[in-house]
């Protein structure tokens, strides 16, 4: 979502809550589902993320060209969030005692990936379409993460390691990845990468 924003020029503020803040309870009544993040653009609020990037995707065109973009778009999400879901519980549940395993297995998930990017003009632009869409930049901070559990996991995959460069040489991705802001934030709340 934060490159997303930065990359649209849009203004944002971002509350950071604490375990602790989470922990009493008070925000987590006010979130639909009792999790985070929580989205607010004036009166109106949501949670659940992919929610969040399909509506920034609505609000700044970020949804493919036609109904059949905007469904790769969606199946390209739903494929990234299911390796984010993969990602979470290793962090958050296994990472002791799975860690190798699941970076041995990364190249069978990433492949997906690979080949998609390949059936779009080569791999040489976006992961749909010819315009970025919401789920290149998620579909990138997601390979950004893996890279920083496994540094070399792109090193089979050229397209996708390309494709990652190429997103983020993007000025305004490129302004915000190097802030302060960003560099300082952990990727995990349990600290663990």
């Amino acid at each position: 979502m934060r490159m997303l924003l930065a990359d649209q020029g849009a203004q944002w503020e971002e509350e950071v809550v604490t375990f602790d803040v989470w922990q009493a309870g008070d925000l987590k009544k006010t979130c639909a589902f009792g999790q985070l993040p929580k989205f607010c653009h004036g009166d109106f609020e949501m949670n659940q993320s992919n929610a969040i990037l399909r509506f920034l995707g609505r609000q700044f065109e970020l949804y493919g060209k036609t109904h059949r973009e905007a469904a790769l778009i969606d199946m390209v999400n739903d494929g990234a969030e299911d390796l984010r879901v993969k990602y979470l519980t290793l962090i958050y549940k296994e990472y002791e005692t799975a860690k190798s395993k699941y970076i041995e297995d990364l190249p069978s998930h990433l492949k997906y990936f690979e080949c998609l990017l390949s059936k779009n003009h080569g791999g040489s632009g976006f992961i749909v379409g010819d315009q970025i869409s919401f789920a290149d930049y998620n579909l990138v901070d997601l390979l950004m993460i893996h890279q920083v559990l496994a540094n070399d996991c792109l090193k089979d995959f050229p397209l996708l390691k390309a494709y990652v460069s190429r997103i983020c040489s993007r000025p305004k991705i490129a302004a915000f990845l190097a802030s302060d802001d960003h560099k300082k934030r952990p990727i995990n709340g349990n600290g663990k990468q």
